[in-house]
């Protein structure tokens, strides 16, 4: 199993078959639909990718190969994790709980994520898989 951040789903939506190398046990918070779909979204409306990309990567999120992961625990759990690392906000927070609560790895390209993120949980980037 492995936890798919909105950095890197965002990424992978972007060109063809960018899950393929994942394998087939990802899983996601429930944010993760919109954190990837707004970010598709600025790219286009900022004109930075084609609307043809746009359209194409936003077809992709929708038949992404991730399982959402939804309850109350997930949610006691962010909130958890946000207090612990200091965040105010639980967003990022949601990745890592999920990952603690399945004990698994975070996938993430988020920099900023990642430095929070590896005292809670085990982080990786698209080159340590």
């Amino acid at each position: 199993m492995l936890v798919v951040d909105a950095s890197y789903g965002v990424q992978a939506c972007l060109v063809n078959h960018g899950f393929d190398s994942l394998g087939d046990n990802l899983l996601v918070p429930p944010v993760w639909w919109s954190e990837v779909e707004s970010a598709l979204h600025e790219l286009a409306s900022r004109r930075s990718i084609t609307a043809e990309l746009a359209t194409a990567s936003f077809d992709r999120l929708l038949t992404a190969p991730v399982r959402e992961r939804r309850d109350a625990r997930l949610r006691r759990e962010a909130w958890r994790v946000a207090d612990d690392l200091g965040w105010a906000k639980t967003y990022d927070a949601e990745y890592v709980a999920l990952a603690r609560l399945m004990r698994c790895r975070l996938l993430t390209i988020d920099l900023r994520l990642r430095r929070g993120a590896r005292r809670a949980v085990d982080v990786v980037g698209p080159a340590e898989l």
